[in-house]
């Protein structure tokens, strides 16, 4: 296996939306380096779902703990939409921890003294994978827009290369949310033999109208913008308008009502009635937020991503749900979030509908489909005592 450190400023600014403590080291992994290795070869390509192919695959990971030598203890940690392989510890470069530092770690619920834990970047990311923002070995520059159209499963299969590489026998349980949750599922139906647990946390079966006329939004705020110039901008002239309001239209869909009104309500910046100024404290919110991504993350992979997780339905070419979830035997705990309205409890309890050994628990949070990444406390007890029960 050809494997090799990813410098730290491959992977730009890793900060999740919310802070995280970064005073307490008890159970911590400490520094950790992220990895990369090839996973396709001209000889081994990697045939997509849509019929194109990849001679070249490269991906981003990161390992805590070891694995065992029936290599059988491992668990594989998905990422969303705009996040990295780096869920645990810090950088030696910097202190922002992994995007799930609470709950990876010695002692912690996904225990690194009895588990061998992987989180890679998927199939098209833009932090050390192969994606639009890598040179296309056939032309010598990148790829952009001639980056080939992939899908959720996918992104399992690159997974699923990276697990046998690291010598991976089976997955103890899989676990991830929203984005994450959607290569959750395609891992039970597309190799049931390799994982014996899944935990998808804040997603549905298919992606619904109502979060696909989002992404269709985000996407157009990007292709409006003239600096994306159908994708041939240079790597150092994004299109930060585009992106930046894309981000904001995201960012609505991530918290809710009583998140947003709790946090800022009326708030204003300052004395100031400027018709096209910054008003309001929220408004001013949501440019952070759209600034932070642009210094972290690519307008193309942005179009990509959101064009994968709008494919995304279980049910594609393998039949109606019903017989399609009860093809999953493996034991599954399946998280809603009280307050989602990206992806409501509706669409969480269909899944219990049908899936023969499943358990449900809610996470009751004000702050939406981001709870996930800010109700530590409840995800923790949670995934513990799934975890033990394996």
């Amino acid at each position: 296996m050809l494997t090799r450190t990813l410098s730290h400023e491959t992977w730009g600014d890793h900060a999740a939306l919310i802070a995280r403590s970064e005073g307490d080291s008890a159970g911590s992994v400490g520094k950790v380096n992220p990895q990369v290795c090839d996973v396709a070869t001209p000889e081994n390509p990697l045939e997509l779902q849509y019929g194109e192919r990849l001679e070249q695959v490269a991906v981003a990971y990161e390992t805590y703990g070891e694995l065992n030598s029936q290599g059988d203890n491992a668990i594989l940690i998905c990422h969303a939409l705009t996040g990295s392989a780096h869920a645990a510890g810090i950088y030696e470069s910097e202190s922002v921890p992994g995007w799930w530092d609470p709950l990876i770690g010695p002692g912690k619920p996904i225990d690194t003294n009895k588990y061998f834990v992987i989180c890679s970047n998927v199939l098209g990311g833009c932090y050390g994978t192969t994606g639009p923002i890598s040179i296309n070995p056939k032309t010598g520059f990148p790829y952009r827009l001639e980056f080939p159209r992939y899908t959720v499963r996918d992104m399992v299969e690159v997974q699923k290369r990276l697990a046998d590489q690291l010598k991976v026998s089976s997955f103890a349980s899989v676990i991830g949310g929203s984005m994450g949750a959607m290569q959750v599922l395609e891992w039970p139906l597309m190799y049931p033999e390799r994982v014996r647990s899944i935990v998808p946390i804040a997603i549905g079966a298919r992606h619904s109208a109502w979060a696909i006329g989002l992404n269709e939004v985000a996407r157009r705020a990007i292709t409006s913008d003239p600096k994306w110039n159908n994708g041939n901008y240079a790597p150092d002239e994004q299109p930060e308008t585009g992106l930046g309001l894309a981000r904001a239209v995201a960012m609505l869909s991530y918290r809710s009502f009583d998140s947003l009104e709790a946090k800022f309500g009326r708030q204003r910046v300052g004395a100031t009635r400027d018709l096209l100024g910054v008003s309001f404290e929220i408004e001013s919110y949501l440019s952070y937020q759209g600034v932070k991504l642009v210094k972290r993350f690519d307008a193309n992979t942005y179009i990509y991503i959101t064009k994968a997780m709008d494919d995304h339905d279980i049910t594609e070419g393998r039949g109606r749900l019903p017989s399609v979830l009860k093809r999953i035997k493996q034991k599954a705990l399946v998280m809603g979030i009280s307050s989602d309205v990206l992806y409501p409890e509706t669409e969480q309890k269909q899944l219990m509908d049908y899936l023969p050994n499943a358990s449900y628990v809610r996470i009751n949070s004000p702050h939406g489909h981001d709870a996930f990444l800010i109700e530590f406390p409840q995800l923790a007890v949670r995934l513990r005592r799934f975890l033990e029960s394996l």
